[in-house]
């Protein structure tokens, strides 16, 4: 086995964009005999935090381990390797991950030879990775976003050395095919079409984090379709930090809208894809979404505020009023879409006026569904360095407004359903009572529905009985036509 050298992360590296090729490996996942038996009659559990990305990233680290002839298992205390795939997007995110790994510290008591990793976006920052090594010796191993392909010998390193193992790569990033993969869902799959980011807004991390903008080849995006399809899957989420930007560095104009449209003709029931970012998105991809069926009626275009300066200040690029032009010409061509987004509130010297604004945007997109957040500062970002004077009981007023705004249109707009027929791709019995089901429709839709001989991972056409501010309730279409 190669000698390990510990490589902690440096954000002033991760800043550096290059004009250089992304390198593109295809390694054939050939494991030593020695590496491929490590899990052999070991046990593995895996918690993931944060976004979609987190989550395929998860699914990629679970492949690996069952490569590796690890066995998953649902609780901690059952497990010989614990990981933490983890998310830098706020700073409360980041505290909740610091508490568990302290309250996990009484396993590591219970079991010396218990192996505690943590890997994702706070891997990849400076000051988190100090912390873990001054005040947290039960972490064992602590790799990054741009390495997951290095953890079976990195996993090795740290159970056979039983030293601390730290590989984190502070780079633009490459992009390595043909991972083995250990899917979650069995009907709705998490498909990359590119990572990292070259936005830089003044509040993200994520640049940092995840990298410069590399896209996967379009054929290799379509071949994990197909296959996805062949296998019974019936929707796929194209996923990126910035889906719009697709194909922008491998030199190709309107690239998303061809990828999309690609994607559709292969007949796949479903594709959704997140996140749009207003600056790139191109009025193709809306002629595109309304030709093809199989793409879904429903759009995340985060926003994050309502005001043009704190927009300049932020470094979103764009307008309100671009915005507003792009949701009204979205909603012109596709009637029946739906719209969720992204506010933050309390930016560094955001006014109470400034905030207004964003309520006025919300009384003008009247979203479906808002993910709202009180600003949180992130290191070596430029707003982390603004003034900020907006205190924090000032904050949590607007943070309830705005909520309060996005709560009245969600059930305004839900209202339109009652007595209406969705189509409903089936996730699965309600957590909360085994006798109803669980789904979403094209739009987007949670819907909970009562049934007979409802199958998971079918669609089902069910009708809407009850409207909820955040769900809709039903019943199977059959059975309603049996009892008129």
């Amino acid at each position: 086995m190669e000698k390990f050298n510990n490589i902690l992360p440096d954000l002033k590296k991760a800043k550096i964009r290059t004009k250089d090729q992304t390198i593109i490996k295809r390694e054939i996942f050939d494991l030593p005999e020695q590496v491929k038996n490590l899990g052999v009659g070991r046990t593995y559990f895996l918690r993931t935090y944060g976004c979609q990305a987190n989550e395929r990233d998860s699914e990629t680290i679970a492949g690996i381990l069952e490569v590796m002839s690890f066995t998953k298992v649902d609780n901690e205390e059952d497990a010989d390797v614990l990981f933490f795939n983890t998310c830098a997007i706020r700073k409360n995110a980041e505290d909740k991950v610091f508490g568990e790994i302290g309250m996990l510290k009484k396993l590591k008591r219970k079991n010396p030879d218990l192996i505690f990793a943590l890997s994702g976006c706070m891997a990849q920052e400076e000051s988190v990775v100090n912390t873990l090594l001054a005040k947290y010796p039960q972490v064992d191993l602590i790799f990054g976003t741009h390495n997951i392909h290095r953890l079976p010998y990195l996993l090795y390193n740290a159970m056979m050395s039983k030293e601390k193992t730290v590989e984190v790569y502070s780079e633009e990033g490459e992009i390595v095919e043909n991972l083995p993969v250990s899917r979650f869902g069995k009907y709705k799959a998490w498909v990359n079409i590119m990572y990292g980011c070259d936005k830089f807004c003044t509040y993200c991390i994520v640049p940092y984090t995840r990298g410069k903008q590399r896209s996967r080849l379009m054929e290799d995006i379509l071949e994990e379709i197909e296959e996805l399809k062949r296998e019974g899957y019936q929707e796929v989420c194209l996923l990126g930090q910035n889906v719009n930007a697709y194909g922008k560095d491998l030199g190709m104009e309107d690239g998303f809208a061809k990828l999309l449209e690609e994607v559709a003709k292969t007949n796949i029931p479903r594709i959704r894809f997140s996140t749009s970012h207003p600056r790139d998105f191109c009025e193709n991809m809306v002629h595109v979404m309304k030709k093809y069926t199989n793409i879904m009626p429903s759009l995340h275009l985060p926003v994050q505020s309502g005001n043009n300066d704190i927009l300049k200040i932020m470094g979103r690029g764009y307008t309100v009023e671009h915005y507003k032009h792009l949701y009204d010409l979205l909603k012109q061509e596709i009637p029946n879409i739906t719209f969720s987004t992204d506010i933050i509130v309390g930016f560094p010297n955001e006014t109470h006026e400034q905030f207004l604004d964003t309520l006025a945007l919300v009384d003008y997109c009247k979203y479906d569904l808002a993910y709202t957040f009180i600003y949180s500062p992130r290191e070596s970002t430029p707003a982390a360095k603004m003034v900020d004077n907006v205190p924090e009981e000032e904050k949590s007023k607007r943070l309830q407004m705005l909520n309060e705004k996005i709560t009245y249109y969600s059930n305004l707009n839900n209202q339109k359903y009652l007595h209406k027929t969705l189509k409903v791709l089936v996730d699965g019995l309600s957590k909360k009572n085994k006798e109803v089901y669980s789904g979403y429709s094209e739009e987007n839709k949670l819907v909970n529905f009562t049934g007979k001989n409802v199958e998971v991972g079918k669609i089902v056409e069910v009708y809407i009985t009850e409207i909820k501010s955040y769900s809709l309730n039903g019943i199977v279409k059959e059975e309603t036509d049996e009892q008129s």
